[in-house]
């Protein structure tokens, strides 16, 4: 049922198909959720958490019609639904690139079933290097805002209006007011929450340490493969953006040490506990 490479179907209707499959199998048949989150790699056992709670579901991508399904290690591959202190909640346990071989529009198709669910706001995170002082492994970036280098875009061609407007405003794609929040909530927490601009290349190869001088020069303090795709299409459809960086290794060039995938997993894992309970408090509090 799910979407293969070369398959894919991401226009309204299969985007209301998905939501209505995802709505039955939850038995909700209104709004699923008004707060949704995406989980980047190694940073999934907040699903856990709330799977775990009362009323916790998963549905894997596979089974749910049109929805494309993911290749990378750490990334579960699942859609779970449950409460975060009678809060309830979606959470997107890992998530597709276009570095598999997904269209832009098939990588922004889970978030759009999202909003078809009712989502009003979405905390997207993601792993990325650090690129500027302070950024050190384990640190969590609170995202103000992107640079898409990856030279595409999922709103190219046709604009469906029914989604959202031809010429999206973006300059406040990272709604300040989540920002505030996220900042609170933070030292409630204990968590020394820097602050920054996310780069966001093509991938899958690491960056070059000249690409990352590029970067630095043009004012990115982190830089991933993901999430502004999702930040885009979210911003179209005018649902409220926070984006969270868990900064998992140095960028090239930045230390001697070659960056690996395991790197980026060991990091994460160092810090999913103080991870886990900001971004439950912040699903808490919007």
């Amino acid at each position: 049922m799910s979407t293969t490479l070369g398959q894919t179907v991401t226009g309204y209707e299969a985007i209301q198909a998905a939501a209505a499959f995802i709505r039955d199998r939850l038995g909700v048949h209104e709004n699923v959720a008004s707060v949704g989150v995406v989980l980047g790699s190694g940073l999934g056992s907040v699903a856990d958490e709330v799977l775990a709670g009362e009323g916790g579901q998963a549905i894997p991508y596979g089974e749910i019609p049109h929805f494309p399904t993911s290749s990378v290690a750490g990334h579960k591959g699942r859609l779970v639904f449950g409460q975060s202190n009678g809060q309830p909640v979606l959470l997107m346990q890992g998530r597709v690139h276009a570095y598999e071989g997904y269209t832009p529009a098939a990588v922004v198709f889970p978030i759009r079933v999202l909003m078809a669910l009712g989502i009003q706001t979405v905390i997207l995170t993601n792993a990325a290097g650090g690129i500027t002082a302070g950024m050190q492994p384990g640190t969590l970036m609170l995202i103000t805002d992107h640079l898409n280098l990856t030279g595409d875009n999922p709103l190219i061609g046709k604009n469906d209006d029914r989604l959202g407007p031809r010429f999206p405003d973006m300059s406040f794609t990272y709604h300040p007011d989540l920002q505030t929040k996220a900042k609170a909530v933070a030292q409630e927490v204990g968590c020394d929450l820097a602050q920054g601009v996310y780069a966001g290349l093509l991938g899958p190869s690491y960056e070059t340490p000249a690409e990352i001088k590029m970067l630095q020069t043009l004012g990115a303090n982190a830089v991933g493969m993901s999430t502004v795709y999702e930040a885009i299409a979210a911003s179209h459809q005018g649902v409220k953006v926070l984006g969270i960086s868990c900064i998992t290794n140095l960028a090239a060039g930045i230390s001697e040490q070659e960056l690996s995938h395991e790197e980026v997993a060991e990091t994460a894992k160092k810090v999913e506990r103080v991870f886990a309970n900001m971004i439950l408090k912040l699903v808490q509090q919007i």
